[in-house]
């Protein structure tokens, strides 16, 4: 004890000593190293290409393990179901599924409506796909099942395809029922093998095309679109069938024009209903924390409005439309009608991946929130909710974000809370579904437009993004108003191509810079944003912030040049013209000394004469000869000024300042390339023509900060030769710099700035 209590102080007091002294270490922490350009540093790191993997060999083993391994991949449920901890979670489980098949059947009964389809078909919506998610998802707290979104996309292809009834007869009803019925399934198996096919090669990235304000300006429009569909059942209104461009603006002026003879008991219902889902919804909001779970404000409604009108005779007294029948019980599967497949293909397409890219938003949003991942077998999970679905007459579903919410705030682990929900639907399919016989569409309705209050609220998205984000409110109102003018299918297409077009123009016009030397530093940055940041003289660095290739290679250049303050093209076009012109004046001089010379060959006193008999071969010898001797004379000429070129001391006859041209103030050009993530073919001639131009006006360049796969690329593309050669590619701006001071070319005293005359 009292060794251990001895040595206990002198310990410490070594710990302590040993800190300062790394301390000190640290303040005094320096670094010298050799410059290191692309040679030095591929023999310095041993760079060498990773050797290749053939993946597909691995595709074709086959074992047990590797069959177990597939199965648990694709079948997650038997990997998390075994490992659930059932005291902590079961109970959360339960209470979130009670709650969340309590806002899933009024929803299930009012988004049928927007899908253009009898009430029950939204519960079967609200099963089928449910369970499916359950045994494949990888989510643990969306809730699958009808959205919105969907539903009207859902809509807009069934009122379109299936006929319409010509009066109000019951037998044409039941065929537009059926014939929309069809279609809606078909288009559900559709829309599951194009998500299964996509997700099983692991298409998913196709989402990241669907930027957040791409989303939600969609969605936004979506609402409006949800909105104005709703507006013949508050005012139970007859209205036709409208579809493709312009078809929101044709209804909202049908319902104009015929808004005199809306049924004032439907307008009442409706209003009711609304006033009774803003005030629960009200109370939910400020009871939050007092409340185990909210108020079910849809369910007690639904329950309410069946009463009131079961014992008033809303239908008869005051001609108020109600759901009708609603069959007990589950409906055999049917197989999906073939021949529709190439009349859905393209709304099936955009309908898939609309309904994965809210799918996989919330999924991320929740995985982040909760810690754990949501990987690619999401899409296959939704796809096959939808493929199974739609053979069991269900139509295309997504999740919800409303129900999702509800599902996590209300102790929701797992999709066992999902589970629990689409069996308490299957209890009202099998039993209670009956008892809605009278319930009015009305509220169903009403229940819709109360649920859009999320979504509308992302109007407010144009004030944050005028002061975050000019290009994405563009791309925000872009997407808004083509959806709403050009409807679902057109209005997504149009705001994926403006939305990748403005990103090639904003990479047409990225922000180019000359840098400078931070004082006592060997770090480079704008000069127009430090102001201490000075340029070294003799030397400029250029960099563009984003990478060079076809669209921008041009800009490139050109701001380049114009950057570094020296008229380029008319220095080379002024050098070129020069020196033909001292090309001229040598041949002409050379000329003159040949016939002086052969004046002086000739004998003195002897008289020229002259034979105008001479004969046509003999002046055709003679001239023969003499464009011989231009010829050589030209060659020679030729011959020295290819030489002087060769030679990196050129002739003083060749140089800018021997021929009276203005010189650049600097005699380096750096281009800093750590922005360039690829390399096509337009950009390896860019970066060519620049080592050619300025080496033109006695401007060497070097580039500096290159990935290695841009170095590769390079190489691919024969981009080095006897004249650029990695010697002018350095691992730093800062090596590339000193290097350029080790080896300078005379630059003027005084800058001299070049303008075209």
């Amino acid at each position: 004890m009292g060794l251990a209590d001895a040595s206990g102080p002198r310990d410490t007091q070594a710990l302590l000593s040993a800190t300062q002294a790394m301390d000190l270490r640290r303040r005094d922490y320096h670094m010298e190293r050799p410059l290191l350009n692309q040679e030095h540093l591929e023999e310095l790191g041993r760079w060498g290409s990773a050797p290749r993997t053939h993946q597909w060999r691995t595709w074709l083993q086959c074992s047990r393990a590797r069959a177990y391994a597939l199965l648990l991949q694709h079948l997650p449920v038997l990997v998390w179901l075994p490992r659930y901890p059932v005291r902590d979670w079961l109970l959360g489980d339960l209470l979130s599924g009670l709650s969340v098949a309590i806002m899933q059947l009024p929803q299930g009964l009012a988004y049928a409506l927007l899908a253009g389809l009898p009430p029950v078909f939204g519960l079967y919506s609200s099963f089928y796909p449910v369970f499916i998610y359950f045994l494949f998802g990888t989510s643990r707290h969306i809730s699958v099942g009808t959205f919105a979104v969907m539903s009207v996309m859902v809509g807009s292809v069934t009122e379109s395809l299936a006929p319409q009834a010509l009066n109000d007869s019951m037998i044409n009803e039941t065929a537009r029922d059926a014939a929309r019925v069809q279609v809606a399934s078909t288009l559900s198996v559709l829309v599951g093998l194009f998500q299964v096919g996509l997700g099983l090669i692991h298409f998913g990235f196709v989402v990241t095309y669907l930027s957040e304000p791409l989303v939600r300006g969609y969605t936004t429009a979506a609402a409006v679109q949800v909105f104005v569909s709703q507006l013949k059942y508050v005012f139970g209104l007859h209205l036709s069938s409208h579809s493709g461009p312009l078809s929101l603006i044709y209804t909202v002026l049908e319902v104009c024009w015929k808004l005199p003879q809306s049924k004032v008991g439907t307008v009442v219902t409706a209003a009711v209903a609304g006033v009774v889902l803003v005030v629960v919804k009200l109370l939910n909001d400020k009871l939050q924390q007092q409340l185990p779970m909210p108020i079910p404000g849809e369910l007690l409604t639904l329950i309410g409005a069946t009463g009131i009108s079961y014992g008033m005779g809303l239908k008869h007294r005051f001609e108020v439309d109600v759901v009708g029948n609603i069959p007990a019980g589950l409906v055999p599967p049917v197989a999906p009608n073939t021949q529709l497949f190439s009349k859905l293909v393209g709304s099936a397409f955009t309908i898939a991946v609309v309904g994965f890219a809210i799918a996989i938003s919330l999924g991320k949003i929740f995985a982040l929130r909760h810690g754990y991942r949501v990987d690619s077998n999401q899409l296959v999970a939704l796809g096959l909710s939808n493929l199974i679905g739609g053979i069991f007459q269900c139509f295309p579903v997504s999740c919800s974000m409303s129900r999702s919410l509800v599902q996590e705030s209300t102790g929701g682990n797992s999709q066992v809370a999902g589970a629990i929900s689409s069996l308490f639907i299957l209890l009202i399919i099998v039993k209670l579904g009956e008892l809605f016989h009278d319930l009015p569409k009305a509220v169903l309705a009403a229940i819709i437009i109360v649920n859009l209050k999320g979504m509308l609220r992302q109007l407010s998205d144009m004030r944050s993004l005028w002061k975050a984000n000019r290009a994405d409110l563009l791309i925000w109102l872009v997407t808004f108003t083509a959806t709403i003018l050009l409807n679902l299918d057109l209005g997504l297409v149009v705001a994926v191509i403006f939305s990748l077009l403005l990103v090639v123009v904003r990479t047409q016009m990225p922000h180019y810079s000359v840098l400078g030397q931070v004082p006592d530093t060997d770090i480079y940055r704008d000069v127009a944003e430090y102001s201490e940041a000075k340029e070294v003289r003799g030397v400029k660095v250029f960099r563009s912030s984003a990478t060079v290739y076809f669209a921008n290679a041009e800009f490139y250049s050109d701001a380049l040049k114009q950057r570094c303050g020296v008229d380029v093209d008319f220095l080379i076009s002024q050098k070129k013209k020069l020196l033909k012109k001292q090309e001229q004046l040598k041949l002409k001089q050379l000329q003159k000394e040949e016939k002086l010379r052969k004046q002086a060959a000739s004998p003195k006193g002897a008289s020229v004469s002259i034979n105008v008999n001479t004969s046509l071969e003999d002046m055709r010898s003679n001239n023969v000869e003499d464009c011989k001797m231009m010829v050589s004379s030209g060659d020679k000429m030729e011959d020295a000024t290819a030489n002087g070129q060769e030679d990196s001391k050129a002739p003083d006859g060749s140089t800018l300042k021997a021929l009276g041209l203005p010189q650049p103030d600097f005699h380096s050009l750096i281009l800093d390339l750590g922005a360039l993530s690829f390399v096509d073919t337009v950009c390896l001639k860019s970066l060519k023509n620049i080592f050619h131009d300025f080496r033109e006006i006695e401007v060497e360049v070097y580039m500096a900060a290159c990935h290695s796969p841009v170095v590769s690329q390079l190489e691919a593309g024969h981009f080095f030769d006897a004249s650029i050669t990695k010697k002018h590619l350095f691992a730093s701006v800062h090596d590339a710099v000193t290097f350029a001071l080790q080896h300078p070319r005379p630059v003027p005293d005084s800058p001299v700035s070049v303008t075209r005359l």
